[in-house]
């Protein structure tokens, strides 16, 4: 809190001090005087051993306004202040008195950073939409006319068919303890090198773990490519392997990239029970509490109840609700 004198509280302004103005005129103190009665004259002369007597003096009273300011100023006052020295001490009075990069260089960063996010999460929002786009309606494409152009006889292949699509949904589980083992034996090992940067704070919208999605996407697509242009079981197994690779691959970034890490927002897929328990539980993969466990994600929940983590599971669903809420209000 700064303090000033001022003769009067304006508004919106800083007080200055009152300068005093010293006069002979403002006070008028009657000069000493004395009246003695000579012997030798009737009348009263003026003697300068006398009593001296004094008029009683004015008491004048002078009101001082002590005006608090709160320091904590806008740009503006700070510019203006640093105008005001600049005036009336000079240049080098001002630039002393205020130093406006200082002041809002936190704020200026904050600003920078936060632009920065938004500028990330929307460039991998993007990315995120256009590749799930294209790769379910490829998808769906590849599904129908392979089975419409298998059914063009009038016969319907009931074993290929039942063979891909339980092969689809083997390959999605199947994937999650490819995941669990990659992650364990590849990713923290021989090539950590990689997917370190997905440990690290990232500089950018991507990040170059990001290429372990293209190097699983590959298989994929040549599993999807033989068993689209050919017929027969193989073929429709393979099908149905690339299937679930892809839809583990979506369901993967949804949860992963979206939901635990926040790389953009997924909707309602944030409020589903076991997906919060799933999110919670990839964070604490990445504190380390438990030497790395857990290493896969969608059964994360069981890695960490078979190493005794469930408490801990627990206290962090409590964190990061708290924090959802806190940023949510």
């Amino acid at each position: 809190m700064a303090a000033g004198l001022s003769a009067g509280a304006g508004t919106g302004a800083i007080p200055k001090p009152i300068k005093f103005l010293r006069s002979s005129n403002l006070l008028l103190l009657p000069q000493p005087t004395c009246l003695s009665r000579s012997s030798h004259s009737p009348a009263p002369s003026l003697s300068s051993n006398c009593t001296v007597f004094h008029a009683p003096r004015r008491k004048t009273l002078l009101t001082v306004c002590f005006v608090l300011e709160d320091l904590k100023q806008s740009p503006h006052h700070v510019e203006t202040e640093t105008e005001a020295a600049a005036q009336e001490d000079g240049p080098e009075a001002a630039a002393a008195a205020a130093r406006p990069d200082q002041i809002s260089a936190p704020a200026s960063r904050a600003a920078e950073r936060l632009a920065r996010k938004r500028s990330e999460r929307f460039t991998y929002l993007v990315a995120a939409v256009m590749s799930s786009f294209g790769i379910t309606s490829m998808s769906v494409m590849a599904v129908y006319y392979r089975f419409a152009w298998q059914m063009e006889g009038g016969q319907v292949p009931m074993s290929e068919m039942f063979g891909t699509f339980a092969l689809s949904v083997g390959a999605a589980v199947g994937m999650e303890f490819w995941a669990r083992w990659a992650h364990r034996a590849l990713w923290h090992a021989s090539l950590w090198h990689m997917h370190e940067s997905h440990h690290r704070p990232r500089d950018g919208p991507f990040e170059l773990n990001d290429v372990f999605a293209i190097i699983n996407a590959v298989p994929a697509i040549a599993l999807l490519s033989y068993g689209f242009f050919h017929k027969g079981l193989v073929p429709g197994l393979c099908f149905g392997a690339g299937l679930g690779i892809t839809v583990f691959g979506m369901a993967y970034m949804f949860v992963h990239d979206g939901l635990v890490h926040r790389r953009f927002p997924v909707g309602p897929i944030a409020d589903v029970p076991y997906f919060r328990r799933v999110a919670s539980a990839h964070q604490i993969h990445h504190s380390d509490k438990f030497n790395g466990v857990p290493y896969g994600l969608f059964l994360g929940p069981k890695e960490l109840e078979e190493v005794g983590g469930l408490e801990e599971l627990e206290k962090e669903i409590s964190r990061r609700t708290k924090s959802e809420k806190g940023s949510g209000s």
